[in-house]
């Protein structure tokens, strides 16, 4: 194994949460009066932070969302969650081998600890992420495409930057890391490549990233 971390985004990478969160934000954005078709969220808003979303509408519209907005929002996608998630295909396989080799690893994700939490306990993944694994953007403040989050789990679980990869598949995500001075494997199951340009590389199926990393 070439590295010392193998950083996991969460939403998109381990559980397929991004086309459940992105449908119900493009359906409350239109709601409060702010037109976005799920083309247009996972566009602007894949792999962002919740304050990113508040940025962007305000600076596009002039208008703050309701200060309920992410209580609203994260209650919507947690009973849609019950409902419907799954963990990505080759998930569970590629995080088994990693802990069966031996190869520290974590997940770093914009969303909360609740988030992250709840869709690990739905998908069964949390067997293998407990407290010590799971870093949130709510951890540091500025979420991606500023690198704070990657070199705080980096720091954390005591691995220099340039010895660690991030997996993920937003192009916020890619900055971050390309940002934190960390290789970064792109994944392309929903994004087009060509959105994750400055990845270390790409590739499709999780079922490959193991083999990769070696």
């Amino acid at each position: 194994m070439r590295y010392d971390l193998v950083i996991f985004d969460n939403d998109g990478v381990l559980v397929d949460s991004e086309p459940i969160s992105n449908r119900l934000l493009a359906a409350y954005l239109t709601e409060l009066g702010h037109p976005t078709s799920y083309e247009d969220s996972l566009r602007d808003y894949m792999g962002s932070a919740m304050h990113r979303i508040h940025d962007l509408i305000q600076e596009r519209t002039g208008q703050k969302l309701p200060d309920d907005f992410d209580d609203v929002f994260h209650a919507r996608v947690f009973a849609a969650f019950e409902r419907e998630l799954e963990p990505v295909a080759g998930a569970a396989g590629v995080v088994e081998k990693l802990a069966a080799d031996g190869v520290p690893y974590c997940v770093a994700s914009s969303g909360s600890h609740e988030r992250i939490r709840v869709g690990h306990r739905k998908t069964g993944l949390d067997r293998w992420f407990d407290d010590g694994r799971i870093f949130s953007s709510r951890d540091v403040g500025r979420g991606k495409p500023a690198p704070d989050l990657f070199l705080y789990a980096a720091e954390r679980m005591g691995v220099t930057p340039e010895r660690c990869v991030v997996v993920e598949d937003s192009p916020l995500g890619v900055q971050a890391a390309v940002a934190a001075r960390m290789d970064v494997y792109g994944f392309t199951a929903m994004t087009p490549a060509g959105r994750l340009a400055g990845a270390t590389q790409l590739f499709r199926d999780l079922g490959e990233l193991a083999d990769l990393l070696v």
